[in-house]
């Protein structure tokens, strides 16, 4: 049975609101040119986005974050998406269409994500998006999988958790949806590493693309 529209929708940020791998993808290559290297073709940088910047230092240069240089790396990586965040980024269709319906009727939305401030917030004011709540990763003292920034998000929202569906592309997604006693939506058109099976994860509904998403959120 599925479960009721909800008051409120709150969605992860990379690959589940924002299709952000073109402009991640072109930060992960020009470290790999920093170094020398050519660049990996998009696919292979598009599944390890979601697991964020050390995984993508990791991916183009092989070096795990214990090797001394990754650090440094990661800083030429993010310094080069910092340049050019919201390049070719934009949110995914047709969610853009209902999003925009769903903000003219005065509903209550918000994205939770373990982006860091410095990079969600100007890449959210660049796409015109309007959350009533954004909890970032470095808004709290934890992240997820930890469900205090759903739960923060709620209470900025006026709504309580159980009326909230949190909509990603990531198993933390899920585990922090039911710690916080949110509906768990998860959706396959993410960032999702070939070898993971999104169905898997402890959602209460799995949506294979965006059109589907926005077929349940609008009630049909």
């Amino acid at each position: 049975m599925r479960p009721a529209l909800p008051r409120a929708v709150l969605f992860d940020l990379d690959g589940t609101l924002v299709d952000t791998a073109p402009d991640l993808a072109a930060a992960t290559n020009a470290l790999r040119r920093y170094h020398g290297l050519d660049p990996l073709p998009f696919d292979v940088i598009r599944g390890q986005v979601s697991n964020g910047g050390s995984a993508l230092v990791t991916l183009a240069l092989g070096l795990g974050a214990d090797h001394p240089a990754h650090d440094g790396a990661r800083a030429v990586l993010l310094a080069a998406y910092e340049q050019a965040l919201a390049i070719h980024s934009r949110v995914f269709a047709p969610l853009d269409l209902w999003l925009a319906g769903w903000h003219r009727e005065r509903r209550p939305w918000g994205i939770v994500t373990n982006k860091p401030r410095r990079y969600a917030a100007p890449l959210i004011e660049t796409l015109a998006l309007r959350p009533g709540a954004l909890l970032c990763a470095d808004d709290l003292p934890v992240k997820k999988p930890a469900p205090e920034p759903l739960w923060e998000a709620a209470r900025q929202l006026a709504i309580k958790p159980e009326d909230c569906w949190y909509v990603g592309d990531h198993l933390r997604d899920m585990e922090a949806a039911r710690a916080a006693g949110m509906t768990a939506v998860a959706v396959g058109y993410g960032y999702i590493d070939e070898q993971d099976d999104y169905r898997q994860w402890p959602a209460d509904l799995w949506f294979d693309d965006c059109a589907a998403l926005v077929k349940a959120l609008s009630g049909a």
